[in-house]
C-alpha cells in the first residue's frame, strides 16, 4: 500500500495482451507494479539490483530487468511476463526445462526462459558458450548451469538452420 502523499502518475499500458489504465506511485519499480498491483507474480525481486535476472520482463518485445525500470515507463508499451508469453518458442523452452531439469526452486526460471527465448529468436543456432554469455546475467541458485544449457540447447537442436 502505498503512503497517501505519494505523488502517482497514470500508466495506461498492455499487459499480456490486455489493457491496464491506473494510477502508479513514481517510484514503482516495474516488477513490483506487476506483482503487486497487476497480481502477476511470475517474475520475481531477488537483488532489486539488475544483477540477479529473475526481473526479467518483455517491454515492446525485449527482454528488460523490471527492477531497474519504473512502471511509468511502461507507459504506452507493451509489456509481457512469463505468464503471457504465449509464443512457440518460449512454450518450447517452458517444456525444456521441465525434461531437462533445469529448475528446482523456480525462481529464476521465469527470467531464465524469456532470456534464453530472446537469445534464440536472435541466434537459433547459439554454441554451449553463446548459451552461457547470454544467460550470465540470470542467477541461479539450485541447478547449476549444465542443465539449463541442456535445454537451451535442446529447443536449439529442433529450429530451423538459417
Amino acid at each position: 500500500m502505498q503512503p497517501p502523499d505519494e505523488p502517482t502518475a497514470p500508466v495506461s499500458c498492455i499487459v499480456n495482451g490486455e489493457a491496464i489504465r491506473t494510477q502508479v506511485p513514481l517510484r514503482r519499480s516495474l516488477v513490483d507494479w506487476l506483482r503487486h498491483d497487476v497480481g502477476l507474480t511470475g517474475s520475481h525481486v531477488g537483488c532489486e539490483h539488475g544483477v540477479c535476472g529473475a526481473c526479467h520482463v518483455r517491454v515492446n518485445g525485449q527482454v528488460v530487468r523490471g527492477c531497474l525500470m519504473l512502471a511509468v515507463q511502461a507507459d504506452g508499451a507493451s509489456v509481457e511476463t512469463i505468464e503471457g508469453a504465449r509464443d512457440p518458442l518460449t512454450r518450447a523452452l517452458q517444456d525444456a526445462f521441465f525434461r531437462h531439469a533445469a529448475l528446482q526452486c523456480g525462481f529464476c526460471t521465469p527470467g531464465m526462459i524469456l532470456q534464453a527465448a530472446e537469445l534464440l529468436a536472435e541466434n537459433p543456432a547459439p554454441t554451449r558458450a553463446e548459451v552461457r554469455e547470454a544467460l550470465s546475467g540470470n542467477y541461479c541458485r539450485c541447478t547449476g548451469y549444465h542443465p539449463i544449457v541442456d535445454a537451451v540447447m535442446a529447443v536449439s537442436a529442433t529450429l530451423p538452420a538459417e
